[in-house]
């Protein structure tokens, strides 16, 4: 049996939500199929409980941000970071699936792998525990913002959940690398 749980929008900030429990998988994945033409409608599946969700402005604009500097760097230092914006992941032998706000590949990314950064804003409450999704999917870096304090916190997956991170350990190998690479051009350290 399927039990809907609405939640009431409060704020232009807020997120509208609604929430079904007792979700089969093939009923997740016919609906996130359905729905790929409707931009902006973000699905998180976990363990039968799926979560639709419509994102705000704010939501929106600060993704949008993030993921423009973070695109600008990379290009700047020339590493090659490849954007897969909200591409869905989903794996049914553990029963989650969510679509990043923006993720992130060091290279190319192979088929049914996973990103190396997901990115997350985080203006409302969502029902779904998303880092417990992300940790089933094994996506080895969750970077959260939220408005509240305005800094991106690095969550890092060791042995199963994330811990907090001062830096990205994911871009932090991949800089040393570069600078190895290229060590003819004088570069300046970022403090990823």
């Amino acid at each position: 049996m399927v039990a809907a749980l609405p939640l009431v929008q409060e704020s232009r900030n807020d997120e509208p939500r609604f929430v079904l429990q007792g979700v089969p998988w093939w009923t997740y994945v016919a609906l996130r199929d359905a729905l790929d033409d409707h931009a902006g409608l973000k699905l998180t599946y976990l363990e039968g409980t799926l979560e639709l969700m419509s994102p705000s402005l704010l939501h929106e604009d600060a993704k949008k941000i993030i993921a423009r500097l973070l695109e600008a760097w990379a290009t700047e230092i020339d590493l090659d970071l490849r954007g897969f914006g909200s591409t869905t992941f989903r794996r049914e032998a553990r029963q989650r699936g969510l679509e990043p706000d923006e993720c992130y590949k060091l290279g190319k990314l192979e088929e049914d792998a996973v990103p190396d950064i997901a990115i997350e804003v985080v203006v409302s409450s969502s029902a779904v525990d998303k880092m417990a999704v992300y940790a089933g999917l094994g996506v080895p870096e969750v970077w959260v913002w939220q408005p509240s304090t305005g800094a991106i916190v690095v969550n890092r997956l060791v042995e199963g959940a994330y811990q907090r991170r001062e830096r990205s350990e994911v871009l932090r190998r991949s800089i040393s690398l570069s600078w190895r690479s290229s060590s003819s051009q004088e570069r300046a350290r970022p403090s990823w």
